[in-house]
């Protein structure tokens, strides 16, 4: 008598080890796409909260830019102008901002002082502060205002030129200005 073999059972076994190698396939595939997303939505949010925090820690000029002129020789010798936070800004330390000045002929960076001698000298300075919680510091709060000088590499009548405010943290604030053509102890720059 012969003998039959029955496979049924064999192509079953077989059946459930494919069913669970395809199981774990996906499984490691579905891993690595949902890793690879996470990973990519933390990037986007880092990315959004960088550029929140930029945005939001922006200054602005409050009032008139005013130019501190050399009546005998007839040149800007410095401006004069109040910035405060831009609304729902953030904390500025004004003390790490970078102002750079730039006209036909020069593009400078100003560096900071604390002596307050803006028209003799190649510095900037915070000249006075309104509205100062207190503090003996510079760094530029909500509701504050810092009134700042910046000399200027004594342009000329009629010269435009441009002083560019740059925080540590924040987006550049160009003063785009033009010297009137006559020029006073006080201008008003348009």
């Amino acid at each position: 008598m012969k003998r039959k073999f029955n496979d049924n059972a064999f192509t079953g076994l077989e059946a459930a080890i494919v069913l669970i190698a395809f199981i774990v396939v996906a499984a490691v595939f579905s891993y690595v796409v949902l890793g690879a997303g996470f990973f990519t939505t933390q990037k986007s949010q880092e990315v959004v909260h960088t550029g929140v925090q930029q945005a939001s820690s922006s200054m602005e000029i409050v009032g008139n830019v005013y130019g501190e002129g050399n009546t005998t020789n007839d040149y800007l010798t410095s401006i004069r102008c109040i910035v405060a936070n831009t609304a729902g800004g953030t904390a500025l330390d004004v003390e790490q901002m970078v102002v750079t000045y730039i006209d036909e002929t020069h593009h400078v960076v100003v560096p900071y002082t604390a002596d307050g001698n803006v028209n003799t000298t190649n510095c900037w300075d915070v000249l006075a502060k309104y509205n100062d919680n207190g503090d003996d510091n510079l760094l530029l709060e909500p509701g504050e205002q810092f009134e700042i000088g910046i000399h200027v590499q004594n342009p000329g009548p009629n010269t435009p030129f441009t002083v560019n405010l740059q925080p540590a943290a924040g987006a550049v604030y160009p003063i785009k200005k033009t010297v009137p053509p006559a020029i006073e102890a006080f201008n008003v720059l348009n």
